[in-house]
């Protein structure tokens, strides 16, 4: 009998991801793929929680350059999240694992609104929960949101599932050859070396409520498992 390391996980995944080759909107085998890994890590018995960017649809930051309002930007960016959200539920109950959405921004016809003990109780009751719309608030990203998330409803780990890369590195590996792979860092690392793994809000909660940060591949299928059940992949960000 496998036996996971983890009982409660915040995983995160970046808008990019649910895009696939495509490099915008939504690729169906890809989500399908990431639904597929999520059901077998939720096969364990573990309680799974769900955070989704909204970047393959639409960027607040991108919105504001272009002469957005950044505040009506963000939300903007928000509703994308839920769109992303929506996709992986339907993908996920496809699979007969059952699923709840909950925004941070009421819209009761689509999904619950996030209630902290409610969504508790879902986990407990073997339900994936997906928090959409960030925190409800512009000026915060959905790394944020992960960071806080895990916070309140007292994760063991925030796993951060990337589409191109498979740890944090030195510099980026696309454009540096000689770009090194981390295996494991402090919070402190991460903000004073500005690595550009998560914003420092994000980085500051984590480090101030003693939550772990995975980062690896969500493109090697199985990559979820392997790392619930404790294998070394990725780099592992955690307290010194």
């Amino acid at each position: 009998m496998e036996q996971p390391k983890y009982k409660r996980i915040v995983l995160k995944l970046s808008g990019e991801a649910l895009a696939g080759n495509l490099g915008y909107g939504i690729e169906a085998d890809t989500i399908h793929s990431i639904a597929g890994q999520v059901k077998e890590v939720h096969a364990l018995g573990i309680e799974v929680a769900i955070v989704v960017g909204g970047g393959n649809i639409w960027r607040g930051i991108a919105g504001s350059s272009q002469g957005i309002d950044r505040a009506t930007a963000d939300y903007m960016g928000m509703l994308a999240t839920v769109m992303n959200s929506l996709a992986l539920q339907d993908a996920l109950e496809n699979m007969d694992v059952p699923t709840r959405v909950q925004t941070s921004i009421e819209m009761q016809q689509v999904a619950e609104p996030y209630i902290r003990r409610r969504a508790i109780r879902h986990l407990e009751k073997g339900r994936v929960v997906i928090f959409a719309a960030g925190t409800g608030n512009p000026f915060f990203s959905t790394d944020t949101t992960a960071a806080l998330r895990a916070a309140e409803i007292e994760a063991e780990v925030i796993l951060m599932a990337k589409n191109k890369v498979d740890g944090v590195y030195t510099a980026d590996p696309f454009k540096d050859p000689e770009a090194k792979k981390f295996d494991t860092l402090t919070y402190m690392d991460v903000l004073n070396q500005n690595l550009g793994v998560m914003d420092a809000t994000a980085s500051s909660l984590c480090k101030d409520n003693h939550i772990p940060l995975i980062v690896f591949s969500i493109t090697e299928k199985g990559n979820i498992k392997r790392v619930v059940l404790g294998e070394t992949i990725g780099t592992l960000i955690a307290d010194a």
